[in-house]
Protein backbone atom coordinates (compact mmCIF):
# COMPACT_ATOMS: atom_id res chain seq x y z
CA UNK A 1 0.00 0.00 0.00
CA UNK A 2 1.29 3.24 -0.82
CA UNK A 3 -0.12 6.55 1.08
CA UNK A 4 0.49 9.96 -0.93
CA UNK A 5 -0.19 12.98 1.25
CA UNK A 6 -0.47 16.57 0.73
CA UNK A 7 -0.77 16.92 -2.86
CA UNK A 8 -2.21 20.58 -4.43
CA UNK A 9 -4.07 19.05 -7.17
CA UNK A 10 -5.00 15.42 -7.91
CA UNK A 11 -5.88 14.99 -11.86
CA UNK A 12 -7.69 11.57 -11.88
CA UNK A 13 -9.07 12.18 -15.44
CA UNK A 14 -9.75 14.70 -18.09
CA UNK A 15 -12.83 15.60 -16.65
CA UNK A 16 -12.34 15.06 -12.93
CA UNK A 17 -9.88 16.44 -10.53
CA UNK A 18 -9.52 16.63 -6.48
CA UNK A 19 -8.13 19.37 -4.62
CA UNK A 20 -8.55 20.77 -0.72
CA UNK A 21 -9.82 18.00 1.38
CA UNK A 22 -9.75 15.50 -1.15
CA UNK A 23 -6.13 15.77 -2.09
CA UNK A 24 -4.58 15.16 1.19
CA UNK A 25 -4.64 12.02 1.13
CA UNK A 26 -4.79 9.36 -1.50
CA UNK A 27 -3.95 5.81 -1.13
CA UNK A 28 -3.38 3.02 -3.30
CA UNK A 29 -2.54 -0.82 -3.88
CA UNK A 30 -1.25 -2.29 -7.04
CA UNK A 31 -4.49 -1.70 -8.33
CA UNK A 32 -7.41 0.85 -7.20
CA UNK A 33 -10.47 -0.60 -5.85
CA UNK A 34 -13.34 -1.51 -7.75
CA UNK A 35 -15.68 0.95 -6.63
CA UNK A 36 -15.59 4.19 -4.24
CA UNK A 37 -17.96 1.75 -1.85
CA UNK A 38 -14.86 -0.24 -0.91
CA UNK A 39 -13.31 3.08 0.72
CA UNK A 40 -14.10 3.33 4.34
CA UNK A 41 -15.39 6.93 3.98
CA UNK A 42 -15.83 9.51 1.79
CA UNK A 43 -13.12 11.74 1.11
CA UNK A 44 -11.67 14.14 3.52
CA UNK A 45 -8.63 15.07 5.47
CA UNK A 46 -7.97 11.95 6.99
CA UNK A 47 -8.78 9.27 4.22
CA UNK A 48 -8.55 9.16 0.41
CA UNK A 49 -10.61 8.56 -2.42
CA UNK A 50 -9.18 5.23 -3.43
CA UNK A 51 -8.37 3.45 -0.19
CA UNK A 52 -6.15 0.24 0.27
CA UNK A 53 -7.61 -2.56 1.55
CA UNK A 54 -3.66 -3.65 3.26
CA UNK A 55 -2.95 -2.78 6.76
CA UNK A 56 -1.76 0.90 6.99
CA UNK A 57 1.43 -0.61 9.12
CA UNK A 58 2.72 -1.80 5.90
CA UNK A 59 2.32 1.45 3.64
CA UNK A 60 5.22 3.24 2.17
CA UNK A 61 4.50 6.98 2.06
CA UNK A 62 5.40 9.75 -0.74
CA UNK A 63 5.36 13.51 0.78
CA UNK A 64 3.06 15.63 -2.53
CA UNK A 65 3.73 18.94 -0.83
CA UNK A 66 3.39 21.21 -3.54
CA UNK A 67 3.02 18.63 -6.39
CA UNK A 68 -0.02 17.78 -8.69
CA UNK A 69 -0.83 14.03 -9.17
CA UNK A 70 -1.32 12.85 -12.66
CA UNK A 71 -2.14 9.43 -13.80
CA UNK A 72 1.03 7.74 -15.43
CA UNK A 73 1.57 8.74 -19.15
CA UNK A 74 1.61 6.49 -22.15
CA UNK A 75 3.95 7.16 -24.93
CA UNK A 76 1.64 5.46 -27.83
CA UNK A 77 4.49 4.76 -30.54
CA UNK A 78 8.08 5.16 -29.44
CA UNK A 79 11.37 3.17 -31.24
CA UNK A 80 13.11 2.54 -28.47
CA UNK A 81 16.12 1.18 -30.61
CA UNK A 82 16.82 4.36 -31.32
CA UNK A 83 17.09 5.72 -28.21
CA UNK A 84 21.14 4.39 -29.14
CA UNK A 85 21.09 7.03 -32.78
CA UNK A 86 19.87 10.30 -31.85
CA UNK A 87 21.90 13.35 -33.88
CA UNK A 88 23.09 11.39 -36.03
CA UNK A 89 24.75 13.67 -39.45
CA UNK A 90 22.60 13.31 -41.91
CA UNK A 91 19.17 12.55 -40.16
CA UNK A 92 17.77 16.44 -39.89
CA UNK A 93 16.49 18.33 -42.61
CA UNK A 94 16.61 15.54 -45.30
CA UNK A 95 13.02 13.92 -47.08
CA UNK A 96 12.26 10.19 -45.92
CA UNK A 97 14.25 8.83 -48.76
CA UNK A 98 17.64 9.59 -47.62
CA UNK A 99 16.77 9.59 -43.80
CA UNK A 100 15.76 5.76 -44.24
CA UNK A 101 19.18 4.62 -45.70
CA UNK A 102 21.34 6.47 -43.33
CA UNK A 103 19.51 5.33 -40.14
CA UNK A 104 19.98 1.35 -41.47
CA UNK A 105 23.71 1.67 -41.71
CA UNK A 106 23.92 3.54 -38.37
CA UNK A 107 21.93 0.04 -37.84
CA UNK A 108 24.11 -1.79 -39.42
CA UNK A 109 27.39 -0.42 -38.67
CA UNK A 110 26.42 -1.03 -35.01
CA UNK A 111 24.32 -4.14 -35.61
CA UNK A 112 20.76 -5.50 -33.84
CA UNK A 113 21.05 -8.34 -31.80
CA UNK A 114 19.74 -8.59 -27.76
CA UNK A 115 22.51 -7.31 -26.69
CA UNK A 116 22.22 -3.68 -28.45
CA UNK A 117 18.49 -3.48 -28.75
CA UNK A 118 18.47 -4.53 -24.73
CA UNK A 119 21.01 -1.40 -24.15
CA UNK A 120 18.69 0.99 -25.91
CA UNK A 121 15.84 -0.15 -24.72
CA UNK A 122 16.91 0.11 -20.66
CA UNK A 123 18.24 3.70 -21.29
CA UNK A 124 14.97 4.73 -23.46
CA UNK A 125 12.66 3.23 -20.66
CA UNK A 126 14.75 5.01 -18.21
CA UNK A 127 14.22 8.36 -19.88
CA UNK A 128 10.38 7.72 -20.03
CA UNK A 129 9.95 6.55 -16.36
CA UNK A 130 12.26 9.71 -15.23
CA UNK A 131 10.22 12.10 -17.74
CA UNK A 132 6.63 10.36 -16.70
CA UNK A 133 6.14 7.59 -18.87
CA UNK A 134 5.03 4.47 -17.22
CA UNK A 135 3.72 2.94 -20.28
CA UNK A 136 5.99 2.63 -23.59
CA UNK A 137 4.82 1.28 -26.95
CA UNK A 138 7.89 -0.16 -28.91
CA UNK A 139 7.28 -0.59 -32.60
CA UNK A 140 10.13 -2.65 -33.41
CA UNK A 141 10.51 -2.03 -37.29
CA UNK A 142 14.78 -3.44 -37.48
CA UNK A 143 15.68 -6.80 -37.30
CA UNK A 144 18.87 -8.27 -38.43
CA UNK A 145 19.64 -9.66 -41.91
CA UNK A 146 19.12 -13.38 -42.22
CA UNK A 147 18.24 -13.17 -38.71
CA UNK A 148 16.36 -16.37 -37.44
CA UNK A 149 13.08 -16.92 -35.77
CA UNK A 150 14.71 -17.56 -32.44
CA UNK A 151 17.03 -14.90 -33.04
CA UNK A 152 14.25 -12.40 -33.11
CA UNK A 153 12.49 -13.90 -30.13
CA UNK A 154 15.89 -13.22 -28.40
CA UNK A 155 15.76 -9.43 -29.31
CA UNK A 156 12.24 -9.57 -28.31
CA UNK A 157 12.87 -10.57 -24.91
CA UNK A 158 15.65 -8.71 -24.60
CA UNK A 159 13.10 -5.61 -24.58
CA UNK A 160 10.72 -7.15 -22.75
CA UNK A 161 13.27 -7.81 -20.01
CA UNK A 162 15.03 -4.25 -20.05
CA UNK A 163 11.30 -2.75 -19.50
CA UNK A 164 10.39 -5.25 -16.53
CA UNK A 165 13.62 -4.45 -14.52
CA UNK A 166 13.09 -0.78 -14.63
CA UNK A 167 9.59 -1.20 -12.98
CA UNK A 168 7.67 -0.36 -16.60
CA UNK A 169 5.05 -1.24 -18.54
CA UNK A 170 5.91 -2.43 -22.23
CA UNK A 171 3.70 -2.87 -25.26
CA UNK A 172 5.80 -4.65 -27.58
CA UNK A 173 5.11 -4.34 -31.36
CA UNK A 174 6.69 -7.05 -33.64
CA UNK A 175 6.87 -4.70 -36.84
CA UNK A 176 8.16 -4.68 -39.82
CA UNK A 177 10.05 -2.73 -42.36
CA UNK A 178 10.55 -4.24 -46.14
CA UNK A 179 10.91 -7.89 -44.10
CA UNK A 180 9.55 -11.30 -45.61
CA UNK A 181 5.57 -11.38 -45.36
CA UNK A 182 6.20 -15.15 -44.07
CA UNK A 183 9.08 -14.72 -42.04
CA UNK A 184 7.57 -11.30 -40.02
CA UNK A 185 4.00 -13.69 -39.56
CA UNK A 186 6.48 -16.61 -38.47
CA UNK A 187 8.62 -14.38 -35.83
CA UNK A 188 5.28 -12.51 -34.59
CA UNK A 189 3.51 -15.82 -33.81
CA UNK A 190 7.20 -17.27 -32.15
CA UNK A 191 6.94 -14.20 -29.93
CA UNK A 192 3.92 -14.23 -28.98
CA UNK A 193 4.02 -18.34 -27.79
CA UNK A 194 7.26 -17.56 -26.24
CA UNK A 195 6.95 -14.23 -24.71
CA UNK A 196 3.24 -14.70 -23.30
CA UNK A 197 1.29 -17.81 -21.86
CA UNK A 198 -1.31 -19.40 -23.82
CA UNK A 199 -4.65 -17.82 -24.38
CA UNK A 200 -3.02 -14.64 -22.89
CA UNK A 201 -4.76 -12.23 -25.43
CA UNK A 202 -2.07 -10.52 -25.71
CA UNK A 203 -1.73 -9.30 -22.31
CA UNK A 204 1.07 -10.83 -19.41
CA UNK A 205 -1.05 -11.87 -16.00
CA UNK A 206 0.90 -8.77 -14.33
CA UNK A 207 0.02 -6.58 -17.09
CA UNK A 208 3.50 -5.36 -17.44
CA UNK A 209 3.96 -6.83 -21.09
CA UNK A 210 1.39 -6.22 -24.13
CA UNK A 211 2.48 -7.64 -27.81
CA UNK A 212 0.82 -6.49 -30.62
CA UNK A 213 1.75 -6.79 -34.38
CA UNK A 214 3.05 -3.84 -37.28
CA UNK A 215 4.26 -3.34 -40.42
CA UNK A 216 5.73 -0.28 -40.75
CA UNK A 217 3.11 1.12 -43.70
CA UNK A 218 1.62 0.72 -46.97
CA UNK A 219 5.04 2.55 -48.36
CA UNK A 220 7.39 -0.24 -47.09
CA UNK A 221 5.35 -3.47 -46.98
CA UNK A 222 2.96 -5.29 -49.26
CA UNK A 223 -0.58 -6.75 -48.83
CA UNK A 224 0.49 -10.13 -47.65
CA UNK A 225 2.29 -8.57 -44.99
CA UNK A 226 -0.54 -7.09 -43.66
CA UNK A 227 -2.72 -9.95 -44.28
CA UNK A 228 -0.73 -12.57 -42.30
CA UNK A 229 0.39 -10.42 -39.54
CA UNK A 230 -3.21 -9.95 -39.46
CA UNK A 231 -4.30 -13.23 -39.44
CA UNK A 232 -1.11 -13.25 -36.17
CA UNK A 233 -2.72 -10.72 -33.90
CA UNK A 234 -6.19 -12.44 -34.41
CA UNK A 235 -4.77 -15.91 -33.41
CA UNK A 236 -3.70 -14.73 -30.17
CA UNK A 237 -5.86 -11.62 -29.40
CA UNK A 238 -3.10 -9.14 -30.26
CA UNK A 239 -3.83 -5.41 -31.18
CA UNK A 240 -2.64 -4.19 -34.67
CA UNK A 241 -0.53 -1.09 -35.29
CA UNK A 242 0.87 0.91 -38.78
CA UNK A 243 1.90 4.31 -39.69
CA UNK A 244 0.27 6.40 -42.09
CA UNK A 245 -0.16 9.43 -44.36
CA UNK A 246 3.27 11.22 -43.14
CA UNK A 247 2.92 12.79 -46.20
CA UNK A 248 5.85 11.07 -48.16
CA UNK A 249 4.09 7.71 -47.77
CA UNK A 250 0.85 9.24 -49.34
CA UNK A 251 2.78 9.92 -52.23
CA UNK A 252 5.05 6.74 -52.62
CA UNK A 253 1.65 4.81 -52.36
CA UNK A 254 -0.16 7.02 -55.32
CA UNK A 255 2.75 5.92 -57.70
CA UNK A 256 3.68 2.40 -56.28
CA UNK A 257 -0.77 1.46 -56.08
CA UNK A 258 -2.45 4.49 -57.58
CA UNK A 259 -4.36 4.58 -54.51
CA UNK A 260 -3.36 6.43 -50.91
CA UNK A 261 -2.49 4.69 -47.73
CA UNK A 262 -5.73 4.77 -46.24
CA UNK A 263 -7.73 3.44 -48.88
CA UNK A 264 -4.93 0.81 -48.89
CA UNK A 265 -5.50 -0.52 -45.37
CA UNK A 266 -9.60 -0.48 -45.84
CA UNK A 267 -8.98 -3.35 -48.78
CA UNK A 268 -6.12 -4.97 -46.84
CA UNK A 269 -8.50 -5.17 -43.77
CA UNK A 270 -6.54 -2.74 -42.02
CA UNK A 271 -9.23 -0.48 -40.67
CA UNK A 272 -11.11 -1.70 -37.56
CA UNK A 273 -11.34 -1.47 -33.98
CA UNK A 274 -8.13 -3.05 -32.61
CA UNK A 275 -5.96 -0.94 -35.21
CA UNK A 276 -4.02 2.39 -34.23
CA UNK A 277 -2.72 4.44 -36.77
CA UNK A 278 0.42 6.56 -35.99
CA UNK A 279 0.94 9.99 -38.08
CA UNK A 280 -2.25 10.74 -39.96
CA UNK A 281 -0.88 14.24 -40.98
CA UNK A 282 -2.13 14.38 -44.73
CA UNK A 283 -5.58 13.18 -43.92
CA UNK A 284 -9.01 14.38 -46.04
CA UNK A 285 -12.06 14.75 -44.74
CA UNK A 286 -13.20 11.75 -46.81
CA UNK A 287 -10.30 9.60 -44.59
CA UNK A 288 -11.36 11.08 -41.53
CA UNK A 289 -15.08 9.91 -41.42
CA UNK A 290 -14.09 6.18 -42.79
CA UNK A 291 -11.32 6.30 -39.84
CA UNK A 292 -13.96 6.71 -37.39
CA UNK A 293 -16.65 4.69 -38.80
CA UNK A 294 -14.32 1.61 -38.75
CA UNK A 295 -13.73 2.41 -34.77
CA UNK A 296 -10.10 2.94 -35.86
CA UNK A 297 -8.01 4.79 -33.17
CA UNK A 298 -5.19 7.53 -34.04
CA UNK A 299 -1.53 8.52 -32.54
CA UNK A 300 -0.05 12.31 -32.80
CA UNK A 301 3.51 12.15 -32.63
CA UNK A 302 4.17 16.03 -32.94
CA UNK A 303 7.40 15.86 -32.02
CA UNK A 304 8.54 13.91 -34.84
CA UNK A 305 5.91 15.16 -37.57
CA UNK A 306 7.11 18.96 -37.34
CA UNK A 307 10.98 18.67 -36.95
CA UNK A 308 10.85 16.22 -40.13
CA UNK A 309 8.51 18.13 -41.61
CA UNK A 310 5.83 15.51 -42.63
CA UNK A 311 3.00 17.71 -41.37
CA UNK A 312 0.50 18.05 -38.61
CA UNK A 313 -2.19 15.95 -37.72
CA UNK A 314 -5.85 17.47 -37.54
CA UNK A 315 -5.95 16.49 -33.95
CA UNK A 316 -9.00 18.72 -33.38
CA UNK A 317 -10.87 17.22 -36.48
CA UNK A 318 -10.10 13.59 -35.58
CA UNK A 319 -11.57 13.81 -32.60
CA UNK A 320 -14.10 16.14 -33.43
CA UNK A 321 -15.36 12.84 -35.85
CA UNK A 322 -15.42 10.43 -33.01
CA UNK A 323 -11.95 9.38 -33.30
CA UNK A 324 -9.80 8.46 -29.77
CA UNK A 325 -6.28 10.06 -30.00
CA UNK A 326 -3.23 9.32 -28.39
CA UNK A 327 0.26 10.99 -28.33
CA UNK A 328 3.37 9.25 -28.58
CA UNK A 329 7.22 10.50 -29.13
CA UNK A 330 7.73 8.56 -31.90
CA UNK A 331 11.89 7.36 -31.79
CA UNK A 332 15.06 8.99 -31.32
CA UNK A 333 15.97 9.04 -34.85
CA UNK A 334 13.63 11.57 -35.46
CA UNK A 335 12.07 13.04 -32.66
CA UNK A 336 15.87 12.70 -30.34
CA UNK A 337 14.23 12.67 -26.97
CA UNK A 338 11.40 10.33 -25.53
CA UNK A 339 9.86 13.17 -23.31
CA UNK A 340 5.86 12.70 -23.80
CA UNK A 341 4.99 15.44 -21.68
CA UNK A 342 7.33 17.95 -23.72
CA UNK A 343 5.66 16.82 -26.88
CA UNK A 344 1.90 17.53 -25.03
CA UNK A 345 3.21 21.08 -24.99
CA UNK A 346 4.43 20.58 -28.63
CA UNK A 347 0.81 19.66 -29.29
CA UNK A 348 -0.68 22.57 -27.69
CA UNK A 349 1.35 25.05 -29.44
CA UNK A 350 0.79 24.07 -32.65
CA UNK A 351 -2.96 23.03 -32.78
CA UNK A 352 -3.80 26.47 -34.11
CA UNK A 353 -2.02 25.86 -37.03
CA UNK A 354 -4.28 23.41 -38.37
CA UNK A 355 -7.70 24.25 -36.47
CA UNK A 356 -8.79 25.28 -33.28
CA UNK A 357 -6.49 25.08 -30.45
CA UNK A 358 -6.87 22.30 -27.86
CA UNK A 359 -6.61 22.65 -23.82
CA UNK A 360 -3.90 21.34 -21.37
CA UNK A 361 -6.22 18.64 -19.94
CA UNK A 362 -7.73 17.75 -23.54
CA UNK A 363 -3.97 16.85 -24.32
CA UNK A 364 -2.93 15.78 -20.85
CA UNK A 365 -6.04 13.26 -21.60
CA UNK A 366 -4.66 12.13 -24.86
CA UNK A 367 -1.02 11.33 -23.12
CA UNK A 368 -2.98 9.26 -20.73
CA UNK A 369 -6.22 7.73 -21.37
CA UNK A 370 -6.39 8.82 -25.22
CA UNK A 371 -3.04 6.34 -25.25
CA UNK A 372 -3.97 3.45 -23.38
CA UNK A 373 -7.56 3.30 -25.18
CA UNK A 374 -5.43 2.99 -28.43
CA UNK A 375 -3.50 0.01 -26.65
CA UNK A 376 -6.97 -1.69 -25.62
CA UNK A 377 -6.05 -1.00 -22.04
CA UNK A 378 -8.48 0.62 -19.89
CA UNK A 379 -6.80 0.48 -16.79
CA UNK A 380 -4.40 2.28 -17.85
CA UNK A 381 -4.34 6.70 -18.03
CA UNK A 382 -6.52 7.12 -15.38
CA UNK A 383 -6.72 6.86 -11.66
CA UNK A 384 -10.44 6.03 -11.66
CA UNK A 385 -11.61 3.37 -9.24
CA UNK A 386 -10.59 0.12 -11.03
CA UNK A 387 -7.44 1.64 -12.48
CA UNK A 388 -3.73 0.38 -12.10
CA UNK A 389 -1.66 2.61 -9.98
CA UNK A 390 0.31 4.21 -12.08
CA UNK A 391 0.73 7.52 -11.46
CA UNK A 392 2.99 10.62 -11.30
CA UNK A 393 4.06 13.22 -8.38
CA UNK A 394 4.63 17.05 -10.21
CA UNK A 395 6.37 19.51 -7.69
CA UNK A 396 4.66 22.40 -8.60
CA UNK A 397 6.47 25.13 -6.19
CA UNK A 398 9.42 26.27 -7.91
CA UNK A 399 9.82 29.93 -9.35
CA UNK A 400 9.10 28.06 -12.92
CA UNK A 401 5.53 27.77 -11.79
CA UNK A 402 4.82 31.07 -10.05
CA UNK A 403 2.20 32.97 -10.48
CA UNK A 404 0.58 29.96 -12.76
CA UNK A 405 -3.66 30.12 -11.65
CA UNK A 406 -4.15 26.18 -12.87
CA UNK A 407 -1.67 24.37 -12.09
CA UNK A 408 -2.91 21.24 -13.91
CA UNK A 409 -2.47 23.94 -17.20
CA UNK A 410 0.66 24.67 -15.77
CA UNK A 411 1.75 21.26 -16.40
CA UNK A 412 2.26 21.77 -19.98
CA UNK A 413 2.39 25.55 -20.74
CA UNK A 414 5.11 26.11 -18.05
CA UNK A 415 8.76 24.38 -17.07
CA UNK A 416 9.30 23.06 -20.50
CA UNK A 417 10.98 19.55 -19.78
CA UNK A 418 10.14 19.07 -16.38
CA UNK A 419 10.46 15.65 -14.51
CA UNK A 420 7.95 14.22 -12.01
CA UNK A 421 8.88 13.84 -8.31
CA UNK A 422 7.95 10.60 -7.99
CA UNK A 423 6.66 8.19 -10.10
CA UNK A 424 4.36 4.69 -9.56
CA UNK A 425 4.30 1.67 -11.81
CA UNK A 426 1.54 -0.53 -10.40
CA UNK A 427 1.75 0.86 -7.05
CA UNK A 428 5.29 0.50 -7.17
CA UNK A 429 7.41 3.46 -6.51
CA UNK A 430 10.25 3.42 -9.41
CA UNK A 431 11.06 6.93 -9.22
CA UNK A 432 11.55 8.65 -6.17
CA UNK A 433 12.67 12.50 -5.99
CA UNK A 434 13.47 12.94 -9.42
CA UNK A 435 15.83 9.41 -9.51
CA UNK A 436 15.37 5.91 -10.73
CA UNK A 437 14.53 3.56 -7.39
CA UNK A 438 17.11 0.46 -8.08
CA UNK A 439 19.06 1.85 -11.30
CA UNK A 440 21.78 4.34 -11.92
CA UNK A 441 21.02 6.82 -14.56
CA UNK A 442 24.35 7.40 -15.64
CA UNK A 443 25.37 3.62 -15.82
CA UNK A 444 22.65 2.91 -18.10
CA UNK A 445 23.69 6.55 -20.57
CA UNK A 446 27.30 4.84 -19.94
CA UNK A 447 26.27 1.47 -21.20
CA UNK A 448 25.27 2.69 -24.25
CA UNK A 449 28.49 4.65 -24.82
CA UNK A 450 30.27 2.07 -24.48
CA UNK A 451 28.66 -0.12 -26.71
CA UNK A 452 28.82 2.39 -29.60
CA UNK A 453 32.37 2.49 -28.49
CA UNK A 454 33.08 -0.98 -28.78
CA UNK A 455 31.08 -1.63 -32.28
CA UNK A 456 32.44 1.49 -33.79
CA UNK A 457 35.99 1.13 -33.80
Amino acid sequence: MLIITDATRILVDAATEFEGDEARRFVVGETVPTSRAETSAEPNAETSAFEANRPESSAEHLDATGCVITPGLVNAHHHLLQTAFRTLPGTRGVPMHVWLPTMAAAYAAVGIDPESAGVAARAGVAEGLLSGVTTIADHHLNWPAGASVDDTVAIARSTADAARGLGARLAFVRGSARDDPEQAAASADAIARSLLPANAGGLSPDGLLQLAVGPAGVHSDSEATFRLLGEVAAAHGLRRRTQANEQVDVAIALEKYGRRPIALLEEWGWLADDVTVAHLCAVTDDEIALLAERGVTATHAPGCDLPMGWGIAPVAALRDAGITVGLGTSGGGSNDAGHLLADARLALQVAALIGPPLDARTVLGMATEGSATGLGRPELGHLRPGAAADLCVWDVSGVADAGVADPVAGLLWTNPGRRPKHVVVAGRVVVRDYELVGHDESELAADVAELLAARLR
